[in-house]
């Protein structure tokens, strides 16, 4: 597991490399820490970082990175040091720089507006009027399931995704394999359950 700030940091740095450093706010920040743990939960079966995330009214918070930028409100955020880079393994870099291919050219009020419709968040403040305060917790089974949603979307995005799927299901067709079920053996098999 990273630090929750060496994950928000490792963003910050992206934003100033591609010079979209005035889009980066604590709320961005928010949203890609919510999505790197949503993700690295449904990749490797265990969160990026120990730091709870919480459904605010906002959208989902990590409450130490956030007090940590909050004196910038919504303003940019400075760029911090690299040295902290050496404290990412390379596996959690790789997938930091994927969330930020994916999610780092959304506007932070973009990121928002998606956190909202997606059901961890909505779920974790079931019951809550839209304004009310909360501190409750998003589940981590919950940011797992949306991190394999999110998987998926992100795989069919792909350019390639469609011809490599028909060529896949195209020798699957042609395949002569041992494991084709033939003519007959669905019913054979259900009327074997039944005897």
């Amino acid at each position: 597991m990273i630090d929750c700030l060496n994950a928000a940091r490792y963003f910050i740095v992206r934003a100033y490399e591609d010079g979209i450093e005035a889009e980066m706010t604590n709320m961005k920040v928010q949203k890609l820490l919510y999505y790197s743990q949503s993700l690295n939960l449904a990749l490797y079966n265990e969160p990026l970082f120990d730091e709870q995330i919480q459904a605010w009214r906002y959208g989902p918070v990590c409450p130490p990175a956030y007090r940590f930028y909050s004196e910038f409100e919504a303003k940019q955020l400075p760029i911090p040091g690299k040295e902290f880079l050496s404290e990412i393994p390379d596996e959690k870099k790789k997938l930091l720089e994927g969330i930020w291919g994916y999610f780092g050219g959304y506007h932070a009020y973009r990121l928002s507006d998606m956190t909202h419709g997606e059901f961890p968040w909505k779920k974790a403040r079931k019951g809550l009027l839209p304004q009310a305060s909360s501190t409750e917790p998003i589940l981590l089974e919950d940011m797992k399931a949306l991190g394999y949603q999110k998987l998926d979307i992100i795989e069919r995005e792909n350019p390639v995704y469609e011809s490599v799927m028909s060529e896949t299901l195209e020798d699957a067709i042609n395949s002569e394999s041992s494991t084709r079920i033939r003519k007959g053996e669905v019913r054979d098999w259900l009327n074997s359950l039944l005897d």
